[in-house]
């Protein structure tokens, strides 16, 4: 029977498709199902080698739905982090079928007036969480078969599968530095933002050029391999990511040790007394 008291230390990773939802699946041990009172369903188990638990949760597809369901799920756990993991279209030449874009920033795409000159854009955008920036750096360092950028990524209820299209234009002119576009990001990334305090960061494989080769690829699998290094990418930024009050020694912070006391940019006044036993 399906639980209702989530474990923790916790951290959401969101997925939209069912083939996303199943990459992540893989890495998680122990697994047990929650359900919330309006419905929505999470499993959460053990990520071997770190004191996460993660809940993993597959909205389904659009940036409002998005957003609603990460508000409630952040609300109902309580989580640490929120990880929006799955595939994406690649904006840019250079970036390829399977490679990896962490989410430096989340642009909102569809924000901004029309004019009797034209549509005047008025972007939103959410920053990738530093600290999940930077586990993703570490940790992509060492995998091997995993080339990833650290781009920001477009984000709208929009498929793009033309890039001649109004909407591909409209990327270039307004969103020229974005290396992906994806349909759900921005709504989680403004979920997140609004809780307070949550690291988020949106991780997302290539599996498709975002162009007339879309159909094409897809059948080829590239959504399934896609989703296997994002969710492989997600995996080791938690590795790397740990939950708070359980750091290790290298991190900022009082240490004690020996016949002394490291405070390790911390901040004191006065003198400090103290007597080793």
């Amino acid at each position: 029977m399906p639980q209702t008291h989530p474990r923790v230390p916790t951290v959401v990773v969101l997925t939209a498709l069912a083939l996303e939802y199943a990459a992540v699946r893989s890495h998680i041990e122990d697994r047990e199902e929650f359900v919330h009172r309006d419905g929505t369903r999470v499993e959460q188990g053990r990520l071997r080698g770190t004191d996460w638990y993660v809940a993993v949760a597959e909205l389904g597809e659009g940036v409002r739905t998005a957003a609603s369901l990460t508000t409630q799920l952040i609300e109902w756990l309580r989580p640490e982090a929120v990880l929006f993991v799955g595939i994406a279209g690649s904006l840019k030449d250079d970036i390829a079928l399977g490679d990896v874009v962490v989410g430096t920033r989340v642009y909102g795409i569809h924000g901004g007036k029309w004019a009797p000159g034209g549509f005047l854009s008025r972007p939103e955008s959410w920053p990738g969480s530093n600290a999940l920036v930077q586990a993703a750096r570490s940790a992509t360092r060492d995998m091997t078969g995993v080339r990833a950028h650290f781009k920001p990524i477009a984000s709208g209820d929009v498929v793009l599968a033309d890039a001649e299209s109004e909407i591909a234009r409209h990327l270039r002119e307004h969103y020229n530095d974005a290396a992906a576009i994806e349909m759900e990001g921005s709504g989680a990334a403004h979920a997140a933002h609004l809780s307070g305090q949550l690291d988020a960061l949106v991780i997302r494989g290539i599996s498709d050029q975002a162009n007339a080769e879309k159909s094409t690829a897809d059948a080829g699998g590239s959504q399934e391999r896609a989703a296997a290094q994002a969710a492989s990418v997600a995996v080791e930024v938690l590795r790397k990511h740990r939950p708070r009050g359980r750091s290790s020694d290298s991190e900022e912070g009082p240490h004690s040790g020996g016949d002394h006391i490291d405070f390790r940019g911390g901040t004191f006044y006065g003198p400090v007394i103290g007597k080793q036993q």
